[in-house]
């Protein structure tokens, strides 16, 4: 291993050698071009052989020069003391500029003017719009490489213009103006389109009072894929950049397609239960994007009652509440031991707080009686009084209709 370092270490020293043998005599800077080294200068080129006089030899093995220490060289490459090298001037290209074809897919510079045979690099930098998780918004792209006539961009979704620089980093070492040109492209070339699916939920009351609610957004960002009480409405937002002219929604219950629109954004009502997953595309009459979609999962209906609360201002456990989710229709009464109403209520979000016309309730035990529909009963089904009504029976393994719930007993009020 030390071996083939040595031998590695060698190589390099004899392929930098050419630093103790040359210098440049004016204002000159250095780059790597593939396995040649490059002498740019400003003006005129001028070498001398730190070791004194010494012969010169073209790139081809000819004599240029014998027994000088200083050569003032065309542009090309030389040899000297085993070294091989290469020097140019550093030109300006003549009547640099660009054109600009935008598609779908990307965007193309047609880069015009005397490139010349020498190598040149280029710097460019243009407005990419960026999405921010709220909105697009500019975003600073740059790019560099070796300076073609035709040079390869992602695509272009806004209006920007673009500046097109060359030989950036030689020309600041050299001490020389920057040489670029700038073209702005305007909105009317954009063809490229993109799109953000986001949604927002619709939230019951102010967020955390629905504590007793199970899986319902306690903020109003939608989280793909989560599962969430109904009804839920829903509101979607293509979010396109400028581009954009044309919207195509659907919104799938399962495989079956239930809902076509062709707004910019839409709002939904999720009332059943099941798997849903909203779809959205855009596009113009030349490009289209890919679509998005986000998933929406309403659970079944659900209702459990405590058979006990605590309303001693202790922050826990201090009304009589239900624990639900997916209901659409809600009913509660409260009666005393002698059967006498003394609370009801129809938002299961709400509840009991142990006062009877504001004044605080005996300890001991009340009977109730609740009648609910959840989302998952029969759209015909209803209560008239605390009477279901229904033509249509979708029921349960244990012989109960399901989404309709019935249902009555104690709940006591300790202090």
């Amino acid at each position: 291993m030390t071996k083939r370092f040595i031998s590695i270490f060698l190589l390099l020293v004899a392929a930098f050698s050419y630093a103790s043998d040359i210098e440049c005599v004016g204002t000159a800077t250095q780059v790597l071009d593939g396995r040649d080294t490059v002498f740019i200068f400003k003006d005129e080129i001028h070498l001398r052989c730190k070791t004194g006089a010494t012969d010169w030899y073209r790139g081809d093995g000819s004599v240029y020069a014998t027994n000088t220490d200083e050569i003032y060289p065309d542009e090309g490459c030389y040899r000297v003391n085993g070294s091989h090298f290469c020097v140019r001037l550093c030109k300006t290209i003549d009547d640099l500029d660009f054109t600009v074809e935008t598609s779908c897919d990307n965007t193309i510079l047609h880069v015009t003017g005397s490139i010349g045979a020498h190598a040149h690099t280029y710097s460019l930098s243009y407005n990419a719009l960026a999405w921010n998780t709220e909105e697009w918004a500019d975003s600073l792209a740059t790019q560099t490489g070796d300076l073609t006539p035709t040079i390869l961009l992602p695509p272009l979704y806004g209006p920007t213009a673009i500046r097109l620089c060359y030989d950036t980093d030689i020309r600041d070492a050299l001490g020389l103006d920057s040489a670029c040109v700038e073209v702005n492209v305007p909105i009317d070339s954009i063809k490229a389109v993109k799109m953000e699916l986001t949604s927002l939920a619709t939230a019951r009351g102010a967020e955390g009072e629905q504590s007793n609610e199970r899986n319902r957004p306690t903020s109003q960002t939608l989280i793909q894929g989560s599962e969430y009480s109904g009804p839920l409405e829903v509101a979607f937002y293509s979010n396109p950049t400028p581009a954009v002219q044309f919207f195509e929604w659907a919104i799938y219950k399962s495989t079956e397609k239930i809902v076509s629109r062709f707004d910019q954004d839409i709002r939904y009502v999720f009332s059943e239960p099941g798997a849903y997953r909203v779809v959205c595309k855009v596009n113009n009459a030349t490009c289209a994007s890919d679509s998005m979609e986000t998933a929406v999962q309403i659970s079944e209906s659900y209702l459990a009652v405590p058979n006990v609360f605590t309303p001693n201002g202790d922050g826990k456990n201090d009304e009589f509440r239900v624990a639900y989710r997916s209901l659409r229709e809600f009913h509660c009464w409260v009666y005393n031991r002698w059967g006498k109403l003394v609370y009801a209520w129809d938002d299961p979000a709400k509840g009991w707080d142990g006062t009877i016309n504001g004044r605080p309730a005996a300890a001991g035990a009340y009977f109730y009686v609740i009648r609910a529909l959840g989302t998952d009963a029969a759209k015909d089904a209803s209560f008239i009084g605390i009477k279901a009504v229904y033509t249509k029976k979708k029921l349960n393994a244990d012989e109960s209709v399901i989404g309709v719930y019935q249902m009555s007993g104690d709940i006591n009020l300790l202090r």
